[in-house]
């Protein structure tokens, strides 16, 4: 066999056993089918509302792959979900984020063949396909931070407005109202406040708010007001212990980052600075061996 068909043989068995593990690994992280919940609904388009009602499988060769893509691996809902905690931006849709990956997955390989002529890389394919997951879910953790960095402030302010006759979707009204400039975390419960006056309960759109923003202390301030509606207890002093909660918290985490800092300094010194130390200390040592002999 020639040196140039095995080179072919040797890709083409390269791109076959890459695709299979892909596969592999997808299927056996694929989340489990779930039924529909109200924290589905802001993911969960309508089909003809839905972005990837712009695919033409029969117009367009890139489209069917993509289509094939999709349902193979069952991107679609991870991908709207994706998008929805992305704040659902005009771009990127979620066909787009589908395209990236795609994109990706196959440029990411040939690049770097073309590189270091060896066609073995081609089983770079996989970190190609989830590089795009990974810058995204970057994203999405700067937001939740932003909408973090305001929450306990946001939290005393309703538990203020409330203590003074008014209820809680008012003292929201209120909050997103004297905003000078509205953070990512106002923005969101403006869109609340919008979908009850487009006729969700004050329930369905609470549960919406938490599944946007994709934030446990979110989720669990929605709990709270949904079991002081059901008991009929008292909300403000659940609110300033769940403030006081909220503060602790951070507080924790500060100290606990503060504490692993100088942990995490070791690494830097042993790689950067302990090498240069060493190196002018025995320097002259070296030199003066290589030369004849010790000055002593």
């Amino acid at each position: 066999m020639s040196m140039g068909a095995y080179t072919f043989l040797l890709t083409v068995i390269s791109i076959a056993g890459t695709i299979a593990v892909l596969v592999f690994f997808i299927k056996l992280f694929a989340p489990a089918e779930q039924k529909e919940s109200i924290a589905d609904l802001e993911a969960k388009q309508v089909k003809s509302t839905s972005s990837f009602s712009r695919l033409r499988p029969q117009e367009n060769i890139l489209d069917r792959v993509a289509l094939f893509v999709l349902n193979t691996f069952n991107l679609q809902k991870g991908l709207e979900e994706m998008c929805v905690l992305l704040g659902s931006p005009i771009k990127p849709l979620p066909v787009d984020i589908l395209y990236q990956k795609i994109y990706y997955a196959v440029g990411l390989p040939l690049v770097f063949i073309v590189v270091f002529k060896a066609p073995i890389l081609i089983i770079l394919l996989p970190l190609g396909f989830y590089l795009p997951d990974l810058q995204i879910k970057g994203e999405i953790q700067k937001r939740q931070s932003d909408m973090l960095g305001n929450f306990a402030t946001t939290v005393d302010l309703t538990a203020l407005v409330i203590e003074s006759g008014l209820d809680y979707m008012t003292a929201f009204e209120r909050i997103v109202k004297i905003a000078k400039q509205k953070t990512l975390l106002e923005v969101e419960i403006e869109k609340t406040l919008n979908e009850t006056k487009l006729g969700y309960s004050r329930r369905e759109a609470l549960e919406r708010l938490a599944a946007r923003t994709g934030v446990q202390e979110i989720r669990s301030f929605v709990g709270l007001i949904v079991q002081s509606d059901e008991l009929g207890t008292s909300l403000v002093d659940l609110l300033r212990n769940f403030s006081t909660d909220l503060r602790f918290r951070r507080l924790n985490k500060a100290e606990k980052l503060a504490a692993q800092a100088s942990t995490k300094m070791l690494i830097p010194l042993f790689i950067f600075i302990f090498p240069v130390v060493f190196v002018m200390m025995l320097a002259p040592m070296i030199a003066d061996f290589l030369k004849g002999g010790m000055p002593f």
